[in-house]
């Protein structure tokens, strides 16, 4: 799912993440998405293993997001 709010280019993207095991997992994806520029908000769920991750679609994107993730140790599924 992709929402576009057209007037200030910010969108919001719902990530499936496989890997997160507990709420350390959790906080490394969070800080290394909110290390991006244009990284919003982040939101990681390891019980529902998921991100929703709210960003600025000007600066950054999905593949850049889901880079952060991966060299977490993580895997997005696409």
């Amino acid at each position: 799912m992709v929402t576009t709010n057209i007037i200030t280019n910010v969108m919001k993207k719902e990530l499936q993440v496989s890997g997160m095991n507990c709420s350390s997992c959790e906080l490394l994806v969070k800080e290394a998405l909110e290390d991006l520029e244009g990284i919003i908000e982040v939101d990681a769920s390891h019980l529902k293993g998921i991100v929703v991750v709210d960003y600025d679609a000007k600066m950054l994107s999905i593949p850049t997001i889901t880079a952060a993730i991966e060299a977490q140790g993580f895997r997005v599924q696409s």
